[in-house]
């Protein structure tokens, strides 16, 4: 006869305090996801789960969210066309059924993903990576997904570009070069400028699931840079990455800008009420500190100041936190 052994979780705390997220943190798994006729995405992912723990209770059972994970990692191999997304939703409802004194669970994911391309200049295979970012909150209300994806690109600061541009403007003008000349120079060799390694972070939110192609997504944020950077490059790709990051030159407001077109562009069928979270941080090469910009935003407000609907003045926060951009000060 099996010994029973006590539940101390469900224990009275001596503080009667409620928590809103007690679980576990930096569960690493494999994932896979099936996909029809086509090789089936494989990641080593990191996941977070929560729930909520009401003031009456001591504390979470713990295992279960271990349980949860498990259970919902062998339904997504067994389920062709199963979303990254997905895993997250269906373990955060899970979740509120294993654990019955708990209305919220909360479920986050990252990992990396590989895709295969091809060199700019030379036209050779190559890989390039991005950060997979899913999550879901599920409540008795319902179940919201986020997925989006974190990138690293190139960026070029257009003040210091400016300077250059005026810097060599008045050489050739001391040289006597004529002004036609010098603007037909200049518009055709992009002059220097302090470049920076960008990281642009793009997540879409909303009930259910956002209906989107995760490479599309990547694909956004990668788009959003002065330029994209690639694993392997020979001296011409160089050359064509340094030309076309100097050629469409950012500040890290910019970006954030050209996120937000993207967004707007690309999925134009996203609920109103989906929420979009942008964010880029550059890597500065000629400061001490960074540059960060974001923005957090329902689609259907986004939609109006990117097509010229909306009213001006500053952007209210979608999630009641100010989280307007913060510029990078000294360029």
């Amino acid at each position: 006869m099996s010994k029973q052994l006590p539940d101390v979780q469900a224990n009275s705390p001596e503080v009667a305090v409620g928590l809103n997220r007690v679980g576990v943190t930096g569960v690493e798994k494999l994932v896979e996801i099936d996909r029809a006729d086509r090789r089936p995405i494989v990641l080593m992912a990191t996941f977070d789960v929560f729930v909520d723990l009401p003031t009456w209770r001591k504390g979470a059972d713990m295992s279960r969210n271990m349980e949860v994970i498990d259970e919902t990692l062998e339904a997504a191999v067994d389920n062709t066309g199963y979303r990254v997304e997905d895993v997250c939703g269906d373990a955060a409802e899970r979740l509120l059924g294993k654990h019955d004194y708990t209305d919220r669970a909360e479920v986050r994911m990252e990992a990396e993903y590989v895709t295969r391309e091809r060199t700019p200049a030379t036209d050779r295979p190559t890989q390039s990576t991005a950060d997979i970012i899913a999550s879901a909150t599920a409540t008795e209300d319902g179940t919201r997904e986020e997925i989006g994806a974190r990138v690293t690109g190139m960026t070029v600061c257009p003040c210091s570009q400016g300077m250059s541009e005026s810097r060599a403007r008045q050489t050739l003008n001391d040289l006597d070069v004529d002004r036609e000349t010098i603007n037909a120079f200049l518009d055709e060799v992009p002059q220097a400028g302090h470049s920076q390694r960008g990281h642009a972070t793009l997540t879409l939110e909303s009930d259910g699931s956002p209906d989107v192609d995760l490479r599309e997504v990547i694909a956004v944020a990668r788009d959003a840079m002065s330029a994209h950077i690639y694993n392997l490059a020979k001296r011409p790709d160089e050359d064509h990455m340094t030309y076309e990051a100097h050629s469409d030159a950012k500040f890290v407001e910019d970006c954030v800008r050209s996120l937000a077109e993207g967004v707007v562009e690309t999925f134009p069928d996203l609920p109103a009420d989906a929420v979009v979270r942008m964010e880029q941080s550059n890597d500065e090469s000629i400061h001490q500190h960074n540059a960060h910009a974001e923005r957090v935003a329902r689609f259907g407000d986004l939609q109006a100041e990117v097509t010229g609907d909306a009213e001006g003045g500053n952007p209210e926060p979608a999630d009641g936190v100010d989280r307007r951009t913060n510029g990078s000060g000294d360029r």
